[in-house]
């Protein structure tokens, strides 16, 4: 496999650091060991998050092209757009990115603060439009990128996620690639990790960094989107294709993309109870803050399976935290009173 022959430009401290969470752990029965790996905390730029691990391998692409504008697209509370936005103005890149009414969630303040306010804040265009939530290629963001044409400038795409660019699944190739030397440092391996998927390319990339030694189907996607079979088909392409970029050397089978549908509900952006118990346990045992979009589902997803025995005793548990924290600010109300 060979990641190093691409171009990589540092946005990120560097490798993130994997801590244990005793507290948890024990919380939840003591029958296995939960540690963290935090993703959330990879850079200075923003608030940081696992779209900076994407887009290392994206900016001299960018770069390259020519381009003076970057166009991207994802919710209002979109910790991507947040990402791109930051990206750009590191790079010295204008920023232009379509924030589509995703969320059924009607928070008085939703488009004014978290994600969206420090987009804003970094200097971005940021366009509130009214489609739904589609994790696909859309509309108002080929819209957005003819309008930069109109104006002068030159667009350079990065779509939702990051995650159907070319090079969308590399950054999480990588984080295997890091989870594996810190295996070493540690002296064990992990038996499982746990990870949020929506538009796919963070668990496609580590499917494919992980097939190298063969445990990609100890990679637990836990689905927020709702719409498990787009989902399920975009992981798919985006491992094929990454496969093929780093010379894999072999097909990933459909058994290696473990997705679990089970806490999506009810639907993308928006929290059930069970979210945001899990939300509140991480906080209050680990002081771990999780959002309820992203990564209070896949929190909620560890310890609902943790508690019905998925995993067999003694097992090690690597729970990839992406970020997302901001959002939090967009749904005040549910956490009024912790």
């Amino acid at each position: 496999m060979n990641l190093g022959k691409f171009e990589r430009y540092a946005l990120t401290f560097g490798p993130t650091p994997i801590e244990p969470l005793p507290r948890l752990s024990e919380a939840l029965g003591g029958k296995v060991e939960i540690w963290a790996k935090r993703d959330d905390c990879n850079s200075g730029l923003a608030l940081g998050g696992n779209k900076l691990r994407k887009l290392e391998y994206i900016v001299p692409d960018a770069i390259a092209s020519g381009a003076d504008t970057l166009v991207s697209i994802g919710g209002v509370q979109s910790n991507h757009t947040r990402m791109v936005a930051a990206t750009a103005a590191k790079i010295g890149m204008k920023c232009v990115v379509v924030q589509e009414k995703w969320v059924p969630h009607h928070d008085a303040v939703y488009d004014r603060v978290g994600n969206i306010l420090l987009t804003r804040l970094m200097g971005a265009d940021s366009r509130l439009v009214e489609d739904g939530f589609d994790i696909g290629i859309r509309q108002s963001w080929e819209d957005a990128m003819q309008s930069v044409r109109d104006a002068g400038g030159k667009p350079y795409g990065i779509p939702a996620g990051a995650s159907v660019h070319k090079y969308g699944g590399l950054g999480y190739v990588g984080f295997a690639e890091e989870v594996r030397a810190q295996e070493v440092e540690l002296g064990f391996s992990f038996d499982y990790i746990i990870v949020c998927v929506v538009t796919g390319s963070t668990q496609a990339g580590m499917i494919v960094g992980f097939a190298a030694d063969n445990r990609a189907e100890r990679v637990i996607g836990i689905d927020a989107s709702g719409t498990l079979e787009q989902t399920r088909a975009q992981v798919r392409q985006i491992v094929d294709n990454t496969a093929e970029l780093v010379e894999l050397g072999r097909p990933v089978d459909e058994e290696e993309i473990h997705i679990n549908p089970d806490y999506a509900y009810p639907a993308y952006g928006v929290p059930s109870e069970e979210t945001n118990a899990a939300i509140r346990l991480a906080a209050r045992t680990e002081a771990m803050i999780t959002d309820p979009v992203y990564e209070g589902k896949s929190m909620q997803g560890m310890i609902d399976l943790t508690q019905k025995g998925f995993f067999p005793d003694g097992s090690r548990i690597l729970y990839a935290h992406l970020g997302g924290a901001p959002a939090l600010n967009g749904y005040s109300y549910y956490y009024r009173d912790g």
